[in-house]
């Protein structure tokens, strides 16, 4: 009786202990204190090598409920914009059977923020590469960030994006000094 007892001791700390962990993996207060960290952290834990798993638990905690992720592209049939609007789980649905076969590395290149009160809009130019070692993107654009600080931390309510195109290149005041 007593090893019996021991045993399921043993088991429920481990489950404690193993939810605890996911917990810290998850919680973003230190990653979200500052807009500086909110970028970053963002830009992370979307690039990883091809296969690598992306923190999604994390991902998910950066945004606020109802959140959303929209991007801008033209439709391939018409050749009309469009925007395409994602919740976070969409996003995660739909990027990461790509993420899984192909490495991808999105490098904040410049930015411009403003800041009133309790929200921030941050147009954070990007760089998007293969790997990690890459030398020359393969994509760039402008991420428009729209955050919303609660007195503790900042959380992400838009994400919203248009790629660089020939006919529309990122704003050469946006691009920064970068590696």
């Amino acid at each position: 009786m007593k090893t019996k007892i021991s045993l399921l001791l043993l088991i429920l700390s481990a489950i404690a202990s193993a939810k605890a962990q996911q917990g810290a993996a998850a919680d973003p207060s230190d990653k979200m204190k500052t807009l500086d960290s909110a970028i970053k952290t963002t830009y992370e834990v979307i690039s990883g090598e091809a296969g690598a798993e992306r923190n999604w638990a994390l991902f998910r905690s950066l945004f606020y409920d109802g959140a959303r992720l929209i991007a801008v592209g033209k439709n391939p049939q018409t050749n009309e914009l469009r925007l395409r609007v994602l919740s976070p789980e969409d996003y995660i649905q739909q990027t990461d059977p790509f993420f899984k076969k192909n490495g991808f590395f999105e490098r904040e290149i410049g930015r411009k923020t403003m800041q009133y009160g309790n929200i921030a809009h941050v147009f954070s130019a990007y760089a998007s590469f293969r790997t990690a070692s890459d030398k020359a993107p393969f994509a760039r654009g402008v991420n428009s960030f729209q955050l919303f600080f609660d007195g503790k931390r900042w959380w992400i309510v838009t994400i919203y994006w248009q790629a660089e195109t020939a006919d529309n290149p990122v704003p050469k005041e946006l691009i920064g000094s970068w590696n």
